[in-house]
């Protein structure tokens, strides 16, 4: 598989969290060709500011490879990580970052900073843009029924 149809395995995630009412992000975590874990956003579901898609997978595929190392990993996610997520990556030594969408209110791989550029000891390669409009899509649609649903409940 190519970089475009593992982020298209993430949109799968990311429509999953769409129809159960959640930002609709999503992420794979492959290693040596196959898809390991598979996460979505769950913060409504589990009341958690943590339940992000990235830290699901990351739990996921520490647990289906026996260890929290992984770094024979790549991660694919639907939006650019946030720092908290950024933070998960380095903490689970994954070598390779791929996202989609940007995220310019709390993007870490360079939208707002990037966490990957800092002193930390794992420094990961990033490479936005995969698919970049199809990721965008999913969170504009899902944003713009938000609303319509806000302003219907005004009424």
């Amino acid at each position: 598989m190519d970089h475009e149809a593992y982020m298209r395995e993430a949109l799968v995630m990311a429509q999953e969290a769409y129809e159960a009412g959640e930002v609709p992000v999503g992420c794979v975590i492959v290693r040596n060709g196959e898809i390991i874990a598979r996460g979505r956003n769950r913060r409504e579901e589990e009341q958690s500011a943590l339940a992000h898609a990235e830290l699901d997978a990351i739990a996921q595929a520490c647990q289906a490879l026996g260890g929290w190392r992984l770094g024979e990993c790549r991660i694919y996610v639907t939006l650019e990580p946030c720092p908290m997520c950024a933070g998960g990556i380095i903490n689970a030594r994954i070598p390779e970052v791929y996202f989609g969408a940007k995220d310019s209110g709390v993007g870490a791989c360079g939208s707002v900073l990037n966490l990957f550029e800092e002193n930390f000891h794992h420094k990961p390669l990033i490479r936005g843009g995969i698919l970049r409009g199809e990721c965008a899509d999913i969170l504009s649609n899902f944003f713009e029924k938000v609303r319509k649903k806000s302003e219907k409940s005004e009424i």
